[in-house]
């Protein structure tokens, strides 16, 4: 479980998710699948894609069950996140520039190995572990949940939590970094564009997460990746809170959403301090 914090300065509940024990929520969804997989007596290796916290997480989750773990990640992830699957016992490749790429590698070292790939949203086992972000905030009564959206994992997985109890879920992207929302627009996907939050860059968002996205959220909206910086910015200043780009993107959204009881979901504060610093000195 991770803490809850009132900030008068949004009016809204913050989900610190960023003081999960790997730095991010995506540990949640990997120990279930790893959970899972060991009580069908699996104990294959495993490998997974990532731009970095659903490595942490995926290494985290083989460290704890005694298996080996491999990470497949662009050139261009975060030092942090890199350095944070290496430290927990992962064995960590470089490759590409995308999470496309790093999971096509990743795909065929399973093939080649018999390792069990874990992919980082679509997957029934990873969505209901991200969902246990929805169970925590039951007792907090909220009337809309903020969640960003990558892949679709996080947001599938609150809004199953909590869409039956009459909350409003509402996911969070970056304006050309919206694969889910031009997804369920009927739009074409689209490259995304460079962006500091690199955990939500994906090109196409799961089968999975897709149709339950479709029957769980109230509603996608889009911020500017100058509105997220400045979030993060704002939140390392004036809250205290060590945040990642994607981490600041729901809070970022809450001036678009009306609520009495709004909750925004910090999903990660794995940042490199050379991009907070260019940050904060900009």
């Amino acid at each position: 479980p991770t803490p809850h914090h009132y900030c008068t300065r949004y009016r809204a509940l913050l989900k610190l998710e960023n003081l999960q024990v790997t730095g991010a929520y995506k540990v949640r969804g990997a120990l279930n699948a790893v959970a899972a997989q060991i009580e069908r007596g699996d104990r294959r290796a495993l490998i997974a894609a990532s731009a970095g916290n659903h490595g942490q997480g995926i290494a985290w989750a083989a460290r704890h069950f005694g298996l080996r773990a491999t990470v497949v990640v662009p050139r261009g992830a975060p030092i942090a996140k890199v350095q944070g699957a290496r430290d927990l016992g992962a064995e960590v490749i470089l490759h590409g520039d995308s999470f496309e790429a790093c999971s096509e590698l990743a795909r065929q070292l399973a093939s080649e190995n018999d390792w069990r790939f874990v992919h980082p949203f679509d997957d029934p086992y990873v969505i209901a572990g991200q969902g246990t972000v929805g169970r925590e905030l039951e007792g907090e009564h909220p009337d809309v949940v903020v969640v960003p959206i990558g892949g679709g994992g996080l947001a599938a997985g609150v809004g199953l939590a909590l869409r039956a109890r009459g909350v409003r879920v509402v996911g969070a992207q970056i304006a050309g970094v919206d694969a889910m929302r031009r997804h369920l627009a009927g739009l074409e996907g689209a490259e995304p564009k460079a962006t500091i939050a690199d955990g939500l860059a994906v090109r196409v968002p799961g089968e999975l997460t897709s149709r339950i996205c479709r029957e769980v959220l109230d509603d996608i909206v889009v911020v500017t990746e100058e509105e997220v910086r400045r979030t993060v910015v704002d939140l390392a200043t004036r809250e205290k809170l060590v945040v990642e780009g994607a981490g600041a993107v729901a809070v970022a959204a809450l001036r678009l959403v009306s609520g009495q009881r709004r909750v925004a979901v910090v999903t990660g504060g794995n940042v490199d301090r050379a991009v907070l610093s260019m940050l904060l000195c900009a």
